[in-house]
């Protein structure tokens, strides 16, 4: 339901974004797979490739390892934490080598930290059930990259090098492809992705260091002295404090804009895989989606303040992939350490959107829907006013939603139950009541009905003339609500008009004498 005012999105933008959240799951900085990328168009550059292979390589050079946490269940369930497997695999795993396989898998099979016994007991378990998952781990990780890439409207010549990413020179790679057979585009991001790892973590010469270990086994030799000869001149080109602007700019040809139906359905695309990374979220964010469009008007928002929190809840959720499945899927109770890991990810959320010019407003949206009126919410323990009122429609619809979702660790309430546990933290004042009651009528329950307002105010109005009358200027208003300055400006024009006064301070008169600044608390 994207407004008509609100701007498209390059798909570059969300290729650029989906790749933070692959970063993430491998445990490495954002901006890893973009870097990447541009490493894997500079040398593309001094092979001359044409512009359609200058394409495939930047949309592939993004995309490649996206598919990785679609089974991180699994990875979890043998290996324990899924994110430092990966991340510690940049730097030790090269299936091409002798017995390197099986020391990778033995060094965290059952996950690492656990009692000896354990471990052992999911050894064998591996054995018997687990050879099956590991085979099939290259192909469901292109599968589920593919489906994304053709959501996404991306080419076939783009899907195939993505298929080929997983392959290596020596043909030992998920298909067995060997040598030259491969895509050339699909070579070059495979040596990128190892190459930035390297000179990041230990500079140029630990990058070429690598790339000529892995030549003839993993990576293709004619590109390796290609690098090699040209390591020092790629890595200079590369603005570590312009990394996003630079990919962006980058995109070879004409970039393609997603406007209206189709930006929609790219959100709704990457709300549904990024759900994907545990089992017991799958469909969550397009849920919670679903109803806050569905309360939105009855809660006061605008056409275009509904748009704009749809798009915010399909996103809220993108920092769960920094998190492991060990964490999310254990069935016990967190400890201290994981509970900290969890209050992590809506910053990671907000991060990840912030990136993105387009993206950014969402942010402030995406990062409050964990946050409680009485402060014991995160990530930053904000209090009553300080969260805004898009930010509370979308804290309520999460827990409300999440409540009637199973989890490992409990079972799913009915919704009778949940809604019951809902009123309940609106009574401990932790959850804005209005916020709930939209919510509740929306999913066809009981609920009070709405408030008259005085002179006809509508909810939106209240909030605006709350901060009006606390002095803050039409940009502040702006800011502090999520809106653009021009529509401030227009509410405060007809909160004079309907109330009859043409100054603060009888604005504070009017809000004072209703009753007005003791109930619906606002966005701060």
């Amino acid at each position: 339901m994207t407004s008509p005012s609100q701007p498209g999105i390059r798909v570059a933008e969300l290729v650029a974004l989906l790749s933070l959240g692959t970063d993430l799951g491998f445990g490495q900085p954002m901006e890893h797979a973009i870097r990447q990328c541009l490493i894997a168009l500079r040398l593309g550059e001094r092979l001359n490739l044409s512009q359609s292979e200058r394409v495939v390589v930047y949309y592939s050079g993004l995309l490649a390892w996206v598919g990785c946490h679609t089974d991180a269940y699994e990875q979890a369930k043998w290996f324990g934490d899924d994110i430092s497997m990966r991340k510690d695999g940049a730097f030790t795993y090269d299936g091409g080598r002798k017995g390197a396989m099986a020391a990778y898998m033995l060094k965290y099979i059952g996950g690492t930290g656990r009692p000896l016994i354990e471990r052992a007991k999911v050894g064998a378990s591996f054995l018997h059930q687990g050879k099956a998952f590991f085979d099939s781990i290259a192909e469901t990780h292109y599968l589920a990259t593919d489906g994304l890439a053709a959501k996404l409207g991306l080419g076939q010549d783009v899907r195939d090098s993505l298929r080929e990413s997983y392959e290596r020179w020596d043909g030992k790679g998920a298909g067995a492809m060997k040598g030259d057979s491969t895509l050339v585009m699909s070579r070059l991001v495979n040596l990128a992705d190892v190459v930035e790892v390297f000179e990041r973590t230990g500079g140029t010469d630990a990058a070429i260091a690598v790339a000529r270990e892995r030549s003839g086994t993993q990576f293709d030799p004619s590109l390796v002295e290609l690098f090699c000869s040209e390591a020092e001149s790629v890595f200079a080109e590369l603005d570590p404090e312009a990394s996003w602007d630079a990919v962006i700019a980058a995109e070879p040809a004409l970039g393609r804009v997603l406007v209206g139906d189709e930006f929609d359905t790219a959100l709704d695309a990457i709300a549904d895989f990024t759900d994907l990374k545990s089992p017991w979220t799958i469909g969550h964010s397009r849920g919670v989606a679903d109803m806050v469009t569905a309360a939105g008007r009855d809660y006061g928002l605008s056409s275009v303040e509904m748009a704009t929190l749809r798009q915010a809840a399909l996103l809220h959720d993108l920092g769960r992939l920094g998190v492991s499945n060990g964490v999310w899927d254990k069935r016990g109770a967190l400890s201290h350490s994981e509970m900290e890991r969890v209050r992590l990810h809506p910053y990671l959320s907000e991060r990840m959107l912030a990136f993105s010019p387009t993206l950014a407003p969402l942010a402030a949206i995406a990062v409050q829907h964990h946050e409680r009126l009485d402060g014991s919410g995160y990530p930053r323990g904000l209090r009553g006013d300080a969260i805004t009122p898009l930010g509370r429609l979308l804290a309520a619809a999460d827990c409300y939603h999440t409540m009637t979702e199973m989890r490992p660790h409990r079972p799913a309430k009915s919704r009778d139950e949940a809604a019951g546990a809902l009123r309940e933290e609106v009574a401990a004042g932790r959850l804005d009541g209005d916020a709930a009651n939209a919510l509740l009528r929306a999913d066809g329950h009981a609920a009070p009905p709405r408030r008259e307002l005085p002179a006809g105010l509508t909810r939106r109005e209240v909030e605006v003339l709350k901060l009006l009358v606390r002095g803050l200027s039409n940009k502040e208003i702006a800011e502090r609500l999520v809106i653009a300055p021009k529509t401030a400006g227009n509410h405060v024009e007809h909160i004079y008009g309907k109330i009859g006064v043409s100054n603060r301070a009888r604005a504070a008169l009017f809000a004072v004498s209703h009753g007005l600044m003791a109930d619906l608390p606002v966005g701060g």
